[in-house]
């Protein structure tokens, strides 16, 4: 222990000595260490960080399938169940003590405080029954949670609210608990706040503000209600094991349960059981841990962060080779030293542990400097992958797993990047040092040291390669023809109108909005819609008049959109055959439609003319239900597949009605008259425009009420926050590589000039002009820099493959990526050699002759 403060002391006056040295060696390691200790820490975050809930080990997940938010048929991968069939599942389940259900995505309701406040407010809502609170384990901060008897149907309306929004929105009021809120129309009374850091059980942006009784959700929906259809997938399912119980066999029973039930139970139409029977075998229910939650996150960006991981660790790699260069070049300057140290007794091994003391040391000082680029890292990344999100529950201050993987981070750094120096401490022979032996270029340190540096050009054209693909994926992602007008369009999502309304009051509410709509000053048209292009996706199957019935598992689903009558003009949408909607497609006229280019491919064939043909949704007395009278040209509406062709697509007048007589098809056909999105032709700003709009709403219905406004680029971009990000910050360590590259070329080039200069002297008292000079100092780096590019494209098309799951419209090979590396890493060759050789040019004859 001694031996170990003594080194402790020693190294820490050897780095005071050499501040420079220092400075330098720990802002790379920080970099390196700090970049990450980031991705770590959203790592953890993600999917590793357990629920703040009691004992979450015994949180179990039944199903792990991640779609969202209303499933319609069979998953194959479940993880959503209607609550039927979750009542079915709840009981073939003894070994949970219970079993929460909690609905797959959160919609926006309309929210005002009663007597407080005169406009409502948008929250989001999730509905759940009344064990929820209790199988996570939670209790209230103020008030109560849910009990069993608030979620019955004719229990006293309730809700409990978060805390964020309790301290957020309504400033800690404790009068808050106990108070009425009006919900979408409804008076709900407050029960309870939960704890600070709950955020519900999925991990994501903007979670739920508020929680309800499952069984008010008809309350809430009225005829569109989802709570006693069979059909509907919309809730996922958490429970907690009994003391001493094991999940194994639960997945094979509940399997049997689904199939079983899929067959006898489900309420699908009989025209959809056949392919439901043929699909059966692909139907499974797994049991998944869920202590850290439903790993929606997990599933979305865990690829990105681990990509991200991965450059960062080869950044990691380039600093230690950095910092391994400094520290063998300080090592040759220190061999007298160290030869003196030897001659008077000083053992191999107290030299080696001198110098891995003095690297670890730096580490840890890295490692300390690196929390700090590591948080503001992570806070970038957020920043640029959540930008929409107006509360984000993940916290980039270190936790203690995070300060435990960066100080071991440290450790094994220090290690790997002091063991070269250490072994060549120990080559280092008292005699020859003290002669003064070793001054030529040919000292034992210079292989490693070309070595490290070959190694710095290597990674740091794989590095390069691979962002500038993921730049061009992002940059052709953005640039690819949506099928609408980007530019000059607003699009704004509201909350829909109340329940309570009627279809002849929906139509007539619309005509009034559109109306006012037009004439807000700098708007030059507008459209009404279901919902906007990427931000929601309907689809339903589509049976064709005169064709046979659909084989099981043929492709026959389509998205569609209701939209209003001048919707598709005005957003720009060309339709390449027959006409386009018009005012006198009503509720009087028989129900039209217009399908894309993608829809016509898929369900005509190439001899097939698609206009007056007839089709119809889900159910063979449906057939003839809708007249194509136009082909629009594909536009790409699913925010999922904008890296996939355009989808098949129709969209029907919203003025219209079909008189269905099926009750799965008249909710259907309800549901879909309640729009979410609006759309103005206006050059004007979102943030001008929002008050007006506001206020426009609040003329026609009080309880409408506006949820975001963007420009429809603002729309697009909010699509690519994932891809953005992983590009931007691959971008930001590619550069940071290049120029520890080049810091590290900048190095040994000045440090092979500074041995050289007795060669260099006598080639110039020879006859050797500048130019000569240079161009001997600028062979040797790019003789480097050259083994660097044969080694490294090899890899960067390796690290390419890897990655093409992540690239649109570029190749794995994608040579003018490429390129770009193989020109970053040169010019920035050059401009790191180029200095030194121009000292080494300047250099007099006389002077370097005279030089020891």
């Amino acid at each position: 222990m001694t031996d170990l403060i003594g080194g402790l002391r020693y190294a820490a006056r050897q780095f005071w000595q050499s501040r420079v040295f220092t400075t330098a060696a720990v802002l790379t390691l920080a970099l390196g260490i700090g970049g990450t200790t980031a991705i770590f820490t959203l790592i953890h975050a993600v999917m590793l960080r357990s629920l703040p809930v009691s004992d979450p080990g015994r949180l179990h997940r039944i199903g792990d399938g991640d779609n969202c938010c209303v499933q319609g048929g069979p998953q194959d991968r479940w993880g959503m169940f209607s609550f039927p069939l979750y009542e079915r599942l709840k009981a073939d389940t003894p070994e949970f003590e219970s079993l929460a259900a909690f609905q797959a995505g959160g919609p926006r309701f309309s929210v005002r405080r009663e007597r407080t406040e005169a406009a409502a407010r948008p929250m989001r809502s999730e509905f759940v029954t009344g064990n929820y609170f209790t199988t996570l384990g939670i209790g209230a901060l103020g008030g109560r949670v849910f009990t069993s008897d608030d979620d019955r149907p004719a229990a006293a309306p309730v809700v409990v609210l978060s805390h964020h929004v309790w301290q957020g929105t309504y400033g800690a009021d404790p009068a808050i608990v106990g108070s009425t809120f009006v919900v979408e129309g409804h008076p709900f009374t407050v029960v309870g706040i939960t704890p600070p850091g709950f955020f519900g059980e999925t991990l994501r942006g903007d979670p739920p503000d508020m929680w309800i009784p499952l069984k008010q959700e008809p309350m809430i929906n009225g005829e569109n209600s989802l709570l006693r259809q069979p059909v509907s997938a919309w809730l996922r399912v958490i429970g907690r094991l009994r003391p001493g119980a094991a999940t194994a066999g639960i997945a094979p029973r509940l399997t049997l349960v689904l199939r079983q039930w899929l067959q006898h139970d489900s309420g699908y139409p009989a025209n959809w059981m056949p392919g439901v029977i043929s699909a059966l075998p692909r139907q499974t229910i797994e049991v998944v841990p869920a202590g850290a939650g439903v790993g929606v996150m997990k599933e979305q960006y865990g690829r990105s962060l681990q990509i991200l991981l991965a450059v960062c660790g080869l950044v990691l790699l380039i600093a230690c080779a950095n910092v391994a260069n400094l520290l063998l070049a300080r090592a040759v300057a220190r061999r007298t030293q160290t030869a003196v140290r030897l001659a008077i007794g000083a053992s191999r091994r107290q030299i080696v542990t001198q110098a891995l003391v003095e690297s670890v040391l730096l580490a840890v000082a890295g490692g300390v400097a690196g929390l700090v680029v590591a948080m503001g890292a992570a806070r970038l990344l957020l920043s640029l992958a959540f930008s929409a999100a107006r509360f984000l529950p993940i916290e980039t201050r270190p936790s203690l797993p995070v300060l435990a993987f960066a100080f071991g981070l440290a450790l094994v750094t220090g290690i790997v990047f002091g063991a070269a120096p250490a072994w060549f401490a120990t080559r280092t022979d008292p005699v020859d040092s003290l002669r003064g032996a070793g001054r030529s270029t040919g000292d034992q340190s210079s292989f490693t040291r070309k070595a490290l540096l070959i190694m710095q050009a290597t990674l740091s054209v794989v590095l390069v390669a691979g962002a500038a693909m993921l730049a061009r994926s992002l940059d052709n992602l953005e640039r690819q023809d949506f099928g609408y007008q980007v530019q000059g369009r607003i699009v704004a999502s509201i909350n829909r109108p109340p329940v309570t309304y009627t279809q002849p009051k929906l139509a007539a509410l619309y005509r009034t909005l559109e109306a006012k709509l037009d004439r807000i000053p700098g708007v030059r048209g507008s459209g009404l819609a279901l919902y906007n292009p990427l931000t929601n996706n309907w689809g339903e199957m589509v049976l064709v008049a005169g064709h046979p019935p659909p084989k099981p598992d043929e492709q026959v689903g389509a998205s569609w959109d209701r939209v209003s009558a001048n919707y598709l003009q005005n957003f720009g949408m060309t339709i390449v055959r027959g006409r386009a909607f018009t005012t006198a497609d009503s509720e009087t006229t028989a129900p039209v439609a217009i399908v894309n280019e993608a829809f016509v491919k898929r369900f005509f064939k190439s001899d097939e003319d698609p206009l007056d043909q007839h089709f119809g949704l889900d159910l063979p007395e449906n057939v003839g239900t809708f007249r194509i009278v136009g082909v629009v040209r594909d536009a790409k509406f699913a925010s999922f597949a904008l890296g996939q062709p355009a989808r098949p697509m129709f969209y029907v007048p919203l003025a219209q009605n079909v008189d269905y007589k099926n009750p799965m098809m008249q909710r259907l056909e309800l549901g879909s008259h309640f729009i979410n999105g609006i759309m103005l032709v206006t050059d004007a700003a979102p943030g001008a425009l929002e008050p007006v709009l506001t206020r426009t709403l609040a003329d026609v219905d009080p309880d409408l009420t506006l949820t975001s406004v963007r420009t429809m680029q603002q729309q697009v971009d909010l699509s690519f926050d994932q891809e953005r990000a992983v590009a931007s910050l691959a971008g930001l360590f590619g550069v940071v590589a290049l120029v520890l590259a080049a810091v590290g070329l900048y190095g040994i080039t000045a440090y092979t000039v500074a041995q050289r200069t007795n060669e260099i002297g006598i080639r110039m008292a020879l006859g050797a002009d500048r130019g000569k000079v240079v161009d001997l100092v600028l062979r040797g780096a790019f003789k480097r820099v050259v083994t660097g590019l044969v080694l490294g494209l090899p890899l960067a098309i390796g690290a390419g493959r890897l990655i093409a799951a992540q690239l649109y419209g570029v190749s794995f090979w994608d040579p003018l990526a490429l390129a770009i590396a193989s020109g970053s890493l040169a010019f920035c060759a050059f401009v790191a050699a180029i200095i030194p050789a121009a000292r080494a040019s300047s250099i007099s004859p006389m002077s370097a002759l005279r030089t020891d």
